[in-house]
This record gives structure tokens, sequence and C-alpha cells, in this order.
């Protein structure tokens, strides 16, 4: 996987939540970090069929929502040998340590927590490619 650096930011992005307002936030830190070719989904069961239908470089989902939940997406995901590899980020405003524990057991690859800035999106990606969880 190329540094952060590196990273061709046309790369297809998916953010996954149900509020539209997270989801505009999390697009315009990732517009602001130069990535423009994102999708949007409102919940897990949408985004899996998203993701199952195309070819998506990274996920942003929010941990809760309605229909299928991130955690149960991110085990869906690694689940999947086609999208297995995907890289996944986990957003939550809860930052307890059993949720992450079980997002980090189910092979998440990183974690952020609500609110936060652009910088640490970014800091959080370059770890992601950089491959260090």
């Amino acid at each position: 996987m190329p540094g952060f650096a590196s990273l061709d930011r046309s790369i297809p992005i998916l953010i996954v939540d149900d509020f539209a307002a997270m989801r505009k936030v999390v697009k315009t830190c990732l517009k602001q970090l130069g990535f423009d070719n994102i999708v949007e989904a409102e919940d897990g069961a949408k985004a899996l069929e998203k993701l199952q239908n195309g070819e998506y470089k990274l996920v942003i989902s929010d941990w809760n929502m309605p229909n299928m939940m991130g955690l149960d997406l991110l085990k869906a995901v690694r689940g999947d040998a086609k999208l297995a590899k995907v890289p996944f980020v986990m957003v939550t405003a809860e930052a307890q340590k059993e949720n992450v524990l079980e997002a980090a057991k189910a092979g998440v690859s990183n974690y952020i927590v609500k609110p936060f800035s652009a910088d640490q999106l970014k800091s959080k990606l370059e770890a992601v490619f950089a491959g260090v969880p």
C-alpha cells in the first residue's frame, strides 16, 4: 500500500452514516485533504450493497446506525473475499474500550472519535495507508 503522501486522491471512498450532517462533515474533511471521489450510504445495509456492486478503496463508517450497525458492516466486509482488504475506519461518538477492542478483533483499520478535525482524520488515514493500525 502506498504511503499517504503519494496516495491517489481520486480513489473511491464510501462514507456510511445515518445522519446526513455527519456524512457532510466527513466529506468536507476528505475534500480538504484533496479527495473528491466520495460516495455516501445512510446505513450499513445500503453500504454493503454499494460495496458489493462497486470498487472502493476506503470505507469510513459510523458505529451506530439503523438496519445494520457499523460493526456488522465491518464483519461483513472482512468476511467477503472480494472486500476483505478494503481499509475500514470506524467513526463513533463512544470511545468505550470494549467497542474499540471489538472493532479491532473484527479487523478495523483505524478508529476515530467524534467530534474530529480534518487533521485528526488525516493522521488516522496516514496510519491506515502506512499499514499501521
